[in-house]
């Protein structure tokens, strides 16, 4: 797997998790959901992203 589709599973999973969460336990944990969101927007502006900075230094390749 390439840093871009971890990226895409751990997005999700997070968003998954913290409604889940927001569900069961405490609203609040929607502030987590709209902070994925508004980091992966800023990602698409800036075109860095912090997850992918982690995810190469774990070893993870990239597509080309």
């Amino acid at each position: 797997m390439t840093v871009e589709r971890y990226l895409r599973g751990i997005a999700g999973t997070f968003v998954l998790v913290s409604v889940l969460l927001a569900r069961l336990h405490s609203p609040y944990w929607l502030f987590f959901t709209a902070f994925v969101g508004l980091n992966l927007l800023q990602s698409a502006f800036t075109n860095w992203c912090p997850m992918i900075t982690i995810l190469k230094k774990l070893g993870v390749p990239s597509r080309g």
